[in-house]
């Protein structure tokens, strides 16, 4: 692995020291298998890289949907891809899920099972644009982020992609994430703004103990990353970024209007229930709920109308 570059402070939350632990990579195999097997190869290579160090890292992990497999069942490319490299260099957990955040769950947790109170749990996502000259940059640096957890005995580390201001994650986030976590959650969502614009990252690393916490409470199968940094400001966790450069997870023709719009509402139902959960036992909760339902609503509504606008 290439020695990491000096961290910038400006980048962290919260003090540092010194520390020792073991990291166990947790890979989420992409829920639709792309055509071309080259992006997944090259992440596979570091994977293997990984598994080679068993001093370092724990053995690998691919969590893999059942529905993945049970689609490509009669795909000999899928099959050979699966058995020589998936499972040679890691072990592979097959499991029924509702999407890519519950993947997360069963991965994760299997790995905390394995792990110690000092270990660092990396997870890295399957479906980006790994094959391209900047996907291969980021994979020769990727090990960074467990790193910044050890070095700088943070909880929580978030790897921030770098998207055009004109993408539709980028509006996703403008229009619809942050505008609906300063309605629900107003102080967290400006000390989170203060540290990343990519609230919803598949890219993280957490440590032992701030993961033991997430895993037992409620954990969602969709935008886990976001209830993930709410916590970790709620709680008052050790949180950095990590910038991992250039990379894409979107089809060639882009995100879908529609897709949008269904992230958007996904956030709001999750921030509507994590709001109840933390306040419906204070007294007046009832009128304010309210008056923050109709807010949120209006939010949606207007990202709605921009999304639709921008991403014909």
């Amino acid at each position: 692995m290439k020695k990491k570059a000096a961290i910038s402070p400006e980048t962290s939350i919260g003090t540092s020291r010194a520390g020792t632990s073991r990291v166990h990579p947790v890979v989420i195999y992409p829920f639709h298998q792309p055509a071309d097997y080259s992006d997944l190869a090259e992440l596979y290579r570091l994977v293997a890289r990984l598994d080679a160090e068993p001093g370092r890292y724990a053995r690998p992990l691919t969590v893999i949907d059942r529905k993945t497999c049970e689609t490509l069942a009669g795909d000999p490319q899928f099959r050979e891809f699966r058995q020589h490299t998936v499972a040679r260099h890691s072990e592979v957990i097959e499991a029924w899920c509702v999407d890519t955040c519950q993947m997360w769950y069963t991965g994760l947790g299997h790995a905390f099972d394995q792990g110690g109170p000092e270990d660092v749990y990396w997870l890295i996502p399957g479906d980006f644009n790994y094959g391209t000259p900047s996907g291969r940059e980021v994979l020769e640096r990727l090990h960074d982020l467990p790193e910044i957890i050890e070095e700088l005995q943070q909880d929580f580390c978030i790897g921030e992609v770098a998207f055009d201001h004109a993408s539709s994650k980028h509006l996703i986030d403008t229009y619809g994430t942050f505008a609906l976590l300063y309605n629900w959650f107003p102080v967290e969502a400006l000390e989170i703004q203060k540290f990343t614009q990519r609230p919803r990252s598949e890219f993280l690393a957490l440590r032992h103990g701030f993961l033991r916490e997430m895993l037992c409470q409620r954990w969602f199968a969709y935008e886990q990353t976001v209830v993930m940094l709410l916590q970790s400001v709620i709680n008052h966790k050790q949180t950095s970024r990590f910038d991992v450069g250039g990379l894409s997870d979107l089809p060639a023709s882009g995100e879908s209007a529609a897709a949008a719009i269904l992230q958007v509402e996904r956030t709001a139902r999750v921030l509507k229930t994590l709001w109840l959960e933390r306040n419906q036992t204070k007294a007046g909760w009832q009128e304010q709920y309210r008056t923050l339902k109709d807010q949120s609503e209006q939010i949606c509504h207007v990202a709605s109308t921009v999304l639709q606008n921008l991403l014909r």
